[in-house]
């Protein structure tokens, strides 16, 4: 079932590429992936991230939700506010790399926590613990007044 999805998404993605007019090399120049890649995720071989589909989608000009949708990673009404929150979170330039895996692992943890499952927790795992370096201090503040 999920190759289905795959393909669907691949099939998908090769129609809106032409609709662009952009070669596949052109496609994953500007989406920041290699050429190889971008074409087996076109062929069906292979299953991108949740961020490799939003930097696809962005180079499209088009929504990156939907790319969710076909590839399977996103029910289109149940889960839409979580891939929103975390597209807002990968979009954020004033994040680094790693802060923006660390707030998605603290993000994916509340809503477990609240009993909610997690469309792309896979793809926020970066095998490294939620410590470490954030820029600044680790340790959650509560915000002061004034």
């Amino acid at each position: 079932m999920a190759s289905l999805n795959v393909g669907n998404l691949g099939e998908y993605l090769r129609e809106q590429r032409r609709n662009a007019q952009l070669s596949l090399r052109q496609l994953a120049d500007a989406a920041g992936v290699s050429n190889p890649y971008l074409s087996q995720i076109e062929r069906g071989l292979r299953k991108p991230s949740a961020e490799v589909l939003q930097q696809v989608a962005k180079a499209l000009r088009i929504s990156a939700e939907t790319l969710y949708v076909r590839a399977g990673i996103l029910d289109a009404e149940r889960d839409r506010d979580e891939v929103e929150t975390r597209a807002v979170i990968l979009a954020d330039p004033t994040l680094n790399e790693r802060q923006k895996q660390v707030l998605l692992q603290i993000y994916e943890s509340f809503r477990k926590e609240n009993g909610f499952e997690t469309a792309g927790a896979h793809d926020a795992d970066t095998g490294a613990g939620v410590e470490g370096d954030l820029g600044g201090d680790a340790e959650p503040r509560e915000p002061t007044a004034g």
